[in-house]
């Protein structure tokens, strides 16, 4: 059964390409994006060519990968996914990991478990972990280091797992509630911490919890006022979040009000509320703009309430649609030019809720998604 999310549609949703405005300030451009848009007094830290060649349009092969429902307690609705970075304790590199957002009878928010399956055809899930810490598992982000932070959008916390798929502590409380989706950052900088970002429900707010050897491990709302929808068939949040380490910048996917927003600099958000986003999801007030702040990179059609997205080798991107056009992946360039749109499931159910890049470049990139119609996980490739 999969867990509908449901949204009216915005009748004069705007396309609009890498617009932005922060509280009367200057606003940090994303680096790599149209230089005649740009208005950033921030110096950019990378850069990188435009690559505006469909990659989606020459994934015309659709390969199942296998069944994501857990053997023991029959926990389905696969939501988020992640690729593993490197072989650590009981993961291989290159394995994919694929949270269950519902328990065996198909109720959504009840599912505890995350997966392992490894990256070819019939391939069938082992168990990683399972507790009710990661109820309503909608998040399974991971780190070279092998730790994999999964959120529970149900049991309101974030849980710290180690490679050897044991819980290691929880975050939750005030600040953490009812986390939505996550993703692990490495900047690659000396003397940086990792960190990891999540969505929650609860102000349509952005999670940073800077971990490793230099980082504190607290949790901080590092911006608010994303859309956030909640009736009784389900919630929406911002979620999709997508992190560049060449360019520092976070990718945010806002369901409600159709757009996609980057944050420049991401890292260097290190107060509450530094960023807050304008009703509308358009505009934004910025606390220290000179430093970072947020970038509208898209709004409108054919966005129909995103929700899952992939950051692709070359740094665009690709969104999943989960509304009237449901299962329909959109992808951009961060500059905001649509290059290709694709049914993966025509079901007008929604069904594709996670969504995962592998490869190095255009010619070798391969995409994963989650299909809870389904309960698998399918690989698109050339």
């Amino acid at each position: 059964m999969a867990f509908l999310f449901y949204r009216p549609v915005i009748p004069a949703a705007v396309i609009l390409l890498a617009w932005s405005g922060c509280a009367g300030h200057a606003v940090p451009a994303i680096d790599g994006a149209n230089p005649a848009l740009q208005t950033s007094s921030v110096s950019a830290s990378s850069s990188r060519p435009a690559d505006t060649r469909s990659i989606l349009k020459g994934l015309s092969k659709d390969v199942v990968i296998g069944s994501t429902v857990d053997a023991k307690n029959g926990d389905e609705g696969p939501r988020a996914i992640y690729i593993v970075p490197d072989s650590q304790g009981i993961l291989t590199k290159g394995q994919l990991l694929v949270c269950n957002f519902e328990d065996s009878a198909g109720v959504p928010g009840n599912g505890t478990t995350i997966e392992a399956l490894n990256p070819r055809p019939s391939s069938a899930p082992v168990r990683f972990f399972q507790n009710n810490a990661i109820e309503g598992c909608d998040g399974d982000a991971i780190f070279h280091s092998g730790t994999v932070y999964g959120a529970g959008l149900t049991s309101g916390k974030i849980a710290v797992i180690s490679k050897k798929g044991t819980l290691v502590k929880t975050y939750s409380g005030k600040t953490v509630t009812a986390p939505f989706s996550d993703t692990a950052a490495t900047t690659g900088q000396s003397f940086s911490p990792l960190y990891l970002y999540a969505g929650t429900t609860t102000s349509g707010g952005i999670l940073s919890i800077s971990i490793g050897s230099y980082g504190n491990g607290l949790a901080i709302q590092v911006a608010k006022g994303f859309g956030v929808s909640d009736d009784s068939q389900g919630e929406l949040a911002p979620s999709g979040l997508q992190y560049d380490s060449g360019l520092d910048t976070l990718y945010i996917v806002d369901g409600v009000t159709n757009t996609i927003v980057a944050f420049s600099n991401s890292s260097k958000l290190l107060d509450k509320d530094e960023i807050i986003v304008k009703p509308g999801g358009k505009r934004f007030e910025c606390k220290y703009p000179k430093t970072t702040c947020a970038t509208l990179v898209y709004s409108g059609p054919p966005l129909d309430a995103p929700m899952a997205s992939a950051l692709l080798p070359n740094g665009n991107l690709i969104v999943a649609n989960t509304q009237g056009t449901a299962n329909t992946l959109v992808e951009l360039t961060p500059a905001g030019q649509v290059l290709d749109t694709e049914v993966v499931d025509t079901s007008s159910t929604q069904g594709v809720f996670g969504l995962v890049a592998g490869g190095t470049k255009d010619s070798n990139t391969v995409l994963f998604y989650t299909d809870t119609n389904t309960n698998t996980v399918h690989e698109l490739e050339p």
